[in-house]
């Protein structure tokens, strides 16, 4: 069958965890309007068959690449350059509403030279302006050994033609992963990453990037449910009390939520605790990012 390593780039909010969900199907990276939503490197896992032959396609969602130089975001653009390295192929997902950037050019010229096939996926085409989306593809067209591919990730739109460009430069080989498994990511990261997102949902626009959460406790008790306890990480004591919220209605909500999709992951019940606590600068705490799940030797 063919088997292969698939990378997904691009800079902050281009809708590249939307993307692998879509290709997946099933829900294996987090999704935000916010950017840098991804901070790890997310594996997915897609098995199946084109004219007659099988393949396994094993994608690697990215966090956005950016510039900043806090150990946390060197920790990301890590992830992002390990992703990029050692795959047969390159998806290099632009959001297509916005003109197209120097850097996004200058990206695509590097990646092309790091792996077999570049596909340069420009999304957000079911909201995008179209003389805006129609002069991004044009500004694309004269770039040479590139695909590009314009898609809606969000409306699943137009994402066949992707499968056949990706498999013409996979190699042969035995599958990697059990036909069954659609992500390398073990429970309690996915956990995790569930009350993250309904963080970036629930609280006020500048303090997502100041949280992370560690999952202290996780067992499935004997009456079948799972008893799950995370402590949610901030880095500053006044933002403690706006994520928990008068009367503890904010942090809640933001349980309820993450519970409800904790359940529908597992197929069972949950009971769901979580606390706030305060460790100022953990961004730049290399033992707490290790905790919180990112540990430089993983990226």
């Amino acid at each position: 069958m063919k088997v292969g390593f698939v990378a997904i780039l691009g800079k902050p909010n281009a809708g590249k965890s939307t993307l692998i969900n879509a290709l997946v199907g099933e829900k294996v990276s987090i999704v935000s309007w916010r950017p840098q939503t991804t901070r790890n490197k997310i594996t997915g896992i897609v098995n199946g068959e084109l004219n007659g032959e099988g393949y396994q396609l094993i994608f690697l969602d990215t966090p956005g690449i950016n510039r900043q130089k806090d150990a946390l975001s060197l920790y990301m653009s890590k992830a992002v350059d390990n992703a990029s390295k050692n795959v047969e192929a390159i998806m290099y997902v632009i959001d297509g509403q916005k003109k197209i950037s120097k850097e996004d050019f200058l990206n695509i010229e590097s990646y092309k030279k790091q792996c077999k096939k570049l596909v340069v996926v420009l999304n957000k085409m079911d909201v995008a302006d179209h003389e805006v989306f129609v002069s991004n593809l044009a500004s694309l067209n004269p770039i040479a050994d590139i695909e590009v591919v314009p898609t809606s990730a969000e409306k699943k739109d137009n994402l066949e033609p992707l499968l056949p460009i990706l498999l013409s430069v996979m190699p042969e080989g035995e599958p990697l992963y059990p036909e069954d498994m659609y992500t390398d990511k073990p429970l309690r990261f996915m956990v995790a990453e569930i009350i993250r997102e309904k963080a970036l949902k629930f609280l006020q626009q500048e303090i997502p990037h100041g949280i992370g959460v560690d999952v202290v406790k996780y067992e499935v008790q004997d009456n079948g449910v799972t008893s799950i306890a995370a402590d949610i990480v901030t880095d500053r004591e006044n933002h403690k009390a706006i994520i928990i919220g008068k009367g503890g209605e904010t942090l809640k909500r933001l349980a309820t939520a993450a519970r409800l999709e904790i359940e529908k992951l597992i197929d069972g019940q949950v009971y769901l605790k979580l606390w706030v606590k305060v460790k100022p600068d953990w961004k730049e705490n290399v033992n707490v990012l290790n905790l919180l799940g990112y540990d430089k030797k993983d990226a």
